[in-house]
């Protein structure tokens, strides 16, 4: 069993860093486009293992479980990040010109 470290999530920032740096200019709505899709795919991930343990094609419980939370995580992170945003976008809103 192959265990992901949390230094991911270090070079997420640095390739943000580096594409903002670069010519490329990666927009923010591609950068929040390119991590939905990936809350998305955790989410098909987690359906598919949990299709497979249904039908008895496989036995691996803790494999259908990390892939569960690993897309609940990730999905409640991403509510998270959207609330947030919605609160800044009410606070400015409010702002008087």
């Amino acid at each position: 069993m192959n265990i992901n470290s949390i230094s991911k999530v270090n070079n997420i920032n640095s390739k943000v860093i580096l594409s903002t740096n670069n010519d490329n200019k990666a927009s923010f709505g591609d950068y929040l486009k390119n991590a939905i899709d990936k809350v998305n795919d955790l989410q098909v991930q987690s359906d598919y293992y949990n299709e497979l343990l249904a039908t008895g094609q496989t036995d691996n419980i803790h494999q259908v479980m990390i892939a569960a939370e690993k897309a609940d995580i990730a999905l409640q992170f991403t509510m998270s990040v959207r609330n947030k945003i919605l609160d800044a976008y009410k606070e400015i809103m409010r702002m008087q010109v």
